[in-house]
């Protein structure tokens, strides 16, 4: 979790290089940025107050603390308890609001209007997320308790590794597939990917995340972009667990099946980026409630098998 997230921007940023018919950046290229702006110095604005500096390093603690409750691969998570599912959720929250009160913070009109649609496609994302959680730990919960991880479902650990106990006869892949798609959609909305987002603009009507850490530099613009980086490989670590479920006798090749499986979906993501463009922002609303209708529909055709 520390140093694999930000090979994933790597990874995306070739196969959008491929795509459009460059050779692109270094894999590396972004632990490159990353040491570079730790080096630098910081140009801090007059208006801002400690709100401003705290932003940034209380953003990143919280998704770290957010990913020791996920389990990677076939690994329990570090930190696992009964509603875990419900602090990894609102740790993205406490994230998000810092990171918006950091924006808003400078006294600038154009981060406030970043920090605005940030949290108003947020009241759609988070919905899909926990309709996702209750689908999955309504198949945990279908489970004997004998072959449960832990004692209760309401653990993410549980839920995630629930799919590997089932016979594959009864694994219910509908569910599954809908919950992939309405995760990996809140994974494209949370980390400001295409078609919700585009990292790489300046335009005042397109951008989301972008314009609220402009007035950021050298090492806070660095735990901005790492923050964002451990974001991805959290929130890609548990689609891949739906998409993918997997258990080997031998944990060195887990390891390396998770590495692949992070990678994987990090390069898909670099294709939706290459093959379609950002949504209008009026049109980023369906498809966020779209996410939160396949994850309903997936926990009601659980409820009703």
């Amino acid at each position: 979790m520390l140093l694999l997230p930000p090979l994933l921007l790597g990874v995306i940023n070739r196969v959008k290089a491929l795509f459009a018919g460059r050779q692109g950046p270094p894999l590396m290229q972004p632990y490159y940025d990353l040491a570079r702006l730790m080096r630098k110095g910081l140009v801090i604005s007059g208006a801002t107050t400690w709100v401003f500096r705290a932003g940034p390093v209380i953003t990143l603690s919280a998704v770290l603390l957010a990913g020791l409750l996920v389990p990677f691969g076939p690994f329990d998570a570090p930190i696992s308890f009964t509603g875990d599912l419900i602090l990894f959720a609102y740790l993205f929250g406490v994230a998000r609001f810092f990171t918006t009160s950091a924006a808003l913070d400078t006294g600038s009109a154009f981060e406030g209007l970043g920090a605005a649609r940030e949290v108003t496609f947020a009241c759609l994302a988070e919905p899909a997320l926990f309709l996702a959680f209750l689908a999955l730990a309504k198949l945990a919960g279908a489970l004997p308790a004998a072959m449960l991880a832990t004692a209760t479902p309401l653990s993410l650990t549980t839920m995630f590794h629930a799919p590997w106990n089932m016979p594959a006869a009864q694994l219910p892949v509908a569910a599954i597939v809908l919950v992939a798609v309405g995760l990996f959609i809140v994974l494209l909305a949370e980390n400001c990917r295409i078609p919700v987002d585009d990292p790489n603009t300046h335009l005042e009507l397109t951008m989301i995340h972008e314009v609220m850490v402009l007035d950021h530099s050298g090492p806070l613009l660095g735990i901005v972009l790492y923050g964002a980086a451990v974001k991805l490989f959290v929130l890609a670590a548990l689609v891949g667990h739906v998409i993918a479920p997997y258990h080997t006798p031998w944990p060195a090749l887990d390891w390396a099946l998770f590495a692949a499986q992070v990678l994987g979906l990090a390069a898909l993501i670099g294709v939706v980026e290459s093959v379609m463009a950002r949504l209008q922002m009026r049109h980023v609303p369906m498809l966020l409630i779209a996410a939160c209708l396949l994850c309903g529909l997936a926990f009601l055709s659980l409820f009703l098998r």
